[in-house]
């Protein structure tokens, strides 16, 4: 599938090609002499050591959700997630030989439940015609808590072909920490599998950040995939990490290339390890949410280990309007610019918000797995200035709720509204799914998989939730006949925590 791409790459190294519309190379500072300061921080912002664990991890502890009285709230509200990070970061981790006890020190705290289960895929129907989503609810036993359910929820979008132009910038960091393999050489590696896939009317940018900012290639055509590929190979890890200057020119290139019709995004590829200009997450968010309104999605492809800054690269996507995801491999990449690369590439709703209501008569208390920095109040769900996430075409979002159920239940189980935009609109619509009795079902390798996610999580954050799980209760779950290689995968992975 040739898919049209404007591409902005903010890359360090200084290279000039005649052949594509070009700015002189500059690799200039921006200091207060040039841009002023993006936000002035304070003393209430985190610093390195408390955001950072070793590797990246949040060091802080995510408060999990807890039991909510149906009787005194009856609502679930919050935004759409198709970030993936938290389980590629969590595969790496255990492919480079940490034992349970090491996980739970370095990655429990900072683990994301729904990126572990939004890593896969799971049955639910295309949408119905006219309707943006399809929905499948399934309701079983709870593995960790005989006396409760299991609620899987999953919403799919649209997956539709697409012959939009894209305007894609690809924002590359070359600062010296990106010099060990698993970065900017994976990172080259990387985009050749976007190369492959542009359409020859896509145009593409290339702007490096290191100590300053070098746009390497500017406005060309995607038919010229060997300059492109060329500008790629000449980039060089060296110097400090000035992150604002790069972001700063990307978003200029893109809005120059931008137009009504046209998908416009900057990839940003890092290890997030920002210590020139913008350093603070705060101010990354400021400067990142006033962006947000010129109509270019933003996002993330983290590389690297060690140093690695992963709050900065989620708060970077999240106020981009785009997604977060962690290359910790070639077959990462192909799987992103590969097999989801529409999914990844073009947004089919913007500002997506999720409210489930549950019927008192059914449910009398709930809790939400996950989803703990995406929370919403009430009043933001009917809120079109309220930011929320954004899905791409054919992408899937899965909700697991821990349901303690009515003696007597009785339909319907919940209502789920969806509240969102198409692409750049400024009104929202409403979708709505009741469930009832039929979506109670007996456990199946869906159900199960998403049961063993969420088991593994609580057991590496040492949830008070967690109930019976184990590595052992884990493996069990995941012992079925996957014809998904990812699914397969994970299965094994358990395998080496026993």
């Amino acid at each position: 599938m040739k898919n049209k791409i404007i591409t902005i790459l903010a890359i360090t190294a200084a290279l000039a090609l005649t052949s594509c519309s070009q700015i002189q190379n500059e690799t200039k500072p921006y200091g207060p002499e040039n841009t002023g300061a993006v936000g002035t921080g304070s003393a209430s912002d985190l610093s390195d050591h408390e955001l950072y664990g070793q590797n990246g991890y949040n060091s802080v502890k995510i408060a999990e959700n807890g039991f909510v009285d149906v009787n005194e709230n009856a609502t679930s509200t919050f935004s759409a997630d198709v970030d993936t990070a938290s389980y590629t970061m969590l595969r790496r981790l255990i492919t480079s030989g940490y034992d349970l006890a090491g996980l739970i020190g370095t990655a429990g705290g900072g683990i994301r439940t729904e990126e572990l289960i939004n890593y896969f895929r799971y049955e639910c129907g295309q949408p119905a015609d006219g309707e943006p989503f399809g929905v499948k609810a399934r309701l079983t036993a709870c593995p960790w808590n005989a006396e409760n359910k299991l609620l899987t929820l999953t919403v799919a979008a649209e997956s539709r072909q697409t012959s939009q132009k894209n305007n894609l910038v690809f924002l590359v960091d070359v600062s010296g920490s990106m010099s060990s393999e698993d970065k900017l050489p994976l990172l080259k590696r990387t985009f050749t599998y976007l190369l492959s896939n542009l359409g020859d009317d896509d145009t593409v940018s290339i702007v490096t950040y290191a100590s300053g900012e070098t746009v390497v290639l500017e406005g060309c055509r995607g038919s010229r995939r060997d300059t492109i590929k060329q500008a790629l190979d000449s980039l060089e890890a060296r110097g400090s990490t000035n992150g604002e200057a790069g972001l700063r020119r990307a978003y200029e290139i893109a809005e120059k290339y931008s137009s009504a019709d046209s998908n416009n995004r900057i990839i940003i590829a890092s290890d997030g390890d920002l210590n020139v200009g913008m350093s603070s997450v705060s101010e990354i968010e400021r400067f990142v949410e006033e962006k947000r309104g010129a109509g270019v999605y933003l996002s993330v492809l983290g590389f690297g280990f060690g140093n690695y800054r992963d709050a900065v690269m989620e708060t970077i996507a999240d106020k981009g309007n785009g997604a977060y995801y962690y290359i910790d491999g070639e077959a990462e990449a192909e799987r992103i610019f590969g097999d989801e690369l529409t999914s990844t590439l073009y947004t089919v709703a913007d500002d997506v918000k999720f409210r489930v209501t549950f019927d008192p008569e059914a449910v009398s208390m709930y809790r939400l797995i996950g989803y703990e920095n995406r929370l919403l109040q009430e009043q933001d769900f009917a809120n079109d200035a309220k930011d929320a996430g954004e899905v791409g075409a054919g992408s899937m979002i899965t909700v697991a709720y821990e349901l303690v159920t009515a003696d007597d239940p009785r339909a319907p189980y919940f209502t789920l509204d969806v509240r969102y935009k198409k692409p750049g609109g400024e009104k929202s619509e409403l979708f709505t799914y009741t469930a009832d009795d039929s979506i109670v079902c007996e456990p199946d390798a869906d159900t199960d998989l998403i049961a063993a996610l969420c088991e593994l999580s609580m057991i590496l954050r040492d949830s008070d939730y967690k109930g019976t799980s184990t590595v052992d209760s884990v493996i069990r779950l995941t012992e079925h006949e996957y014809g998904d290689p990812y699914k397969a995968q994970f299965a094994e992975l358990v395998r080496r925590l026993k």
